[in-house]
């Protein structure tokens, strides 16, 4: 789907610098008191999962704000979002069957940035699992579809990994057997039955925007960076009204 077909909403422009908007997104739901009312989540479970470079943390005051809606959330269990693709995915899965077979309801999976990319491999492996995919400012379609800013952390963590360093993807992973399965299902047909929501922002400094719009998904624009997109009260407002 291209930018003049998406049908974005949710979208207030905001011209200030990135550390300065940063910390405005931040403190925009830093007092719990003044969090937008979130979605109805009549028990339904969630599955945060982390960005690159990144742990649950990140991702904690969502998950709060979610569970004041009745959603049921759930870590993804990274500690630091570097590893190579296929054991991430084979890891999550595990979590997210564990999760829907306690529930007994389809799984929520919300992901920022490769944590959404991640999010989409797992729907098409595992639609059963998935009621709905809501990713963050995530590449869905090229997981290296990013400003040059950003290469300094791919590269960096390549390179650890291509020399051995344990926990970090390597270079073979772009190219190689041990991610072949994942970087298919990435591209796969995504299922019908999975309900499919991509957030991006055109002033995303991480990730080009363009790679945000996957075709199976419905586009949603916002105007944050893209580390402030899970936390910014206008967007949260925005996510209560599509979930």
């Amino acid at each position: 789907m291209t930018a003049s077909r998406a049908a974005p909403r949710g979208a207030v422009p905001r011209r200030r610098g990135g550390r300065t908007r940063f910390a405005i997104e931040w403190l925009s739901t830093a007092d719990r008191a003044r969090w937008p009312e979130p979605p109805e989540g009549d028990g339904r479970p969630a599955l945060l999962i982390p960005g690159f470079l990144a742990n649950d943390g990140t991702l904690s005051r969502m998950a709060g704000w979610l569970r004041t809606g009745d959603f049921r959330t759930y870590r993804s269990g990274i500690l630091l979002n570097t590893a190579c693709m296929e054991p991430l995915i084979e890891s999550l899965e595990r979590r997210l069957a564990s999760v829907v077979e306690r529930s007994g309801r389809r799984a929520v999976v919300v992901g920022q940035s490769r944590g959404g990319t991640l999010g989409r491999v797992l729907a098409v492996r595992r639609p059963e699992l998935v009621e709905t995919l809501l990713t963050l400012g995530s590449p869905a379609r090229d997981p290296l579809a990013v400003h040059k800013g950003a290469w300094v952390g791919i590269g960096a963590v390549g390179l650890l990994g291509t020399l051995g360093v344990p926990g970090c993807f390597s270079i073979s992973c772009r190219t190689g057997y041990c991610c072949a399965r994942s970087r298919a299902e990435l591209l796969d047909e995504f299922p019908s039955e999975v309900r499919y929501l991509a957030v991006y922002s055109r002033s995303d400094e991480i990730v080009k925007w363009e790679a945000c719009l996957d075709p199976a998904a419905e586009p949603i624009e916002v105007d944050t960076t893209h580390i402030g997109m899970g936390l910014d009260a206008e967007v949260w407002r925005t996510l209560a009204t599509a979930l």
